[in-house]
């Protein structure tokens, strides 16, 4: 499929997602287009995450910063557990803030607000990071395949082709998104193979565990815009020169 059918692709998903969440009055944004959906059960989904083992037994978490997984990142400080979460757009040169829960100079409920989380966790490099137990993803629209769409802006397999590169993803590493049932498609979602798939769903009253998803060795070069390289510096840092010739 050429990128442009394919991105259309993806995008008719998406706008699917939104229409059938505000129709269901299920989000508490005024416009969920163009967002990862705030949906109303998130509390309940990551109430419902930390009965999980693969919970239970996480010491170290990366965790997006969107609102819908809010609750996630609270709960998690809660428990002191270390959270990583990414620098919007990842536009610093150290593109993960650093959530320690033992030095929190606020309640972890304003903690894990990701303005609030700017205005004093420290920014960490990618090789600075400590191995993830569990990486917590949000998402438009996923199935039970594990495939999974973002907003679009594909800041989330870029990270995740970072961390595998480094060596902090691996085999026993869980990826989870927490969604509105709603957000679960029978669709086939058109992926690549930069796109990284999930482990486990969790919305607020079901659990899916998905068998043998897609995840990316690495950054795949190839795949990435020359003006993408240089927008995020922890690229653009590690970019491999071109073959003499």
């Amino acid at each position: 499929m050429a990128d442009s059918s394919l991105d259309q692709a993806k995008q008719a998903v998406r706008t699917q997602i939104w229409d059938a969440l505000t129709a269901a009055d299920a989000v508490h944004d005024a416009s969920v287009h163009g967002r990862i959906p705030h949906f109303k059960g998130a509390e309940e989904a990551a109430a419902r995450l930390a009965e999980l083992p693969v919970w239970k037994n996480a010491e170290v978490i990366k965790c997006v910063p969107d609102k819908a997984q809010l609750p996630v990142r609270i709960r998690a400080l809660e428990e002191g557990k270390t959270v990583y979460m990414a620098v919007p757009k990842l536009a610093t040169a150290k593109p993960f803030y650093l959530l320690d829960p033992a030095t929190l100079p606020v309640p972890p409920a304003e903690a894990a607000q990701s303005r609030v989380a700017a205005s004093f966790a420290p920014t960490v490099d990618v090789d600075a990071l400590s191995p993830l137990d569990l990486i917590i993803l949000g998402s438009v629209a996923v199935n039970r395949t594990g495939a999974r769409l973002g907003k679009g802006a594909g800041y989330s397999d870029i990270e995740f082709a970072l961390l595998m590169e480094a060596g902090l993803v691996t085999e026993s590493t869980t990826v989870v998104t927490t969604v509105d049932a709603l957000q679960i498609t029978d669709i086939r979602i058109p992926t690549t193979d930069h796109d990284v798939a999930v482990d486990v769903i969790v919305a607020p009253n079901k659990t899916i565990v998905c068998r043998a998803p897609h995840r990316p060795s690495g950054v795949l070069w190839s795949d990435l815009a020359a003006e993408q390289i240089t927008a995020i510096p922890a690229l653009a840092s590690r970019r491999r020169p071109s073959p003499a010739g």
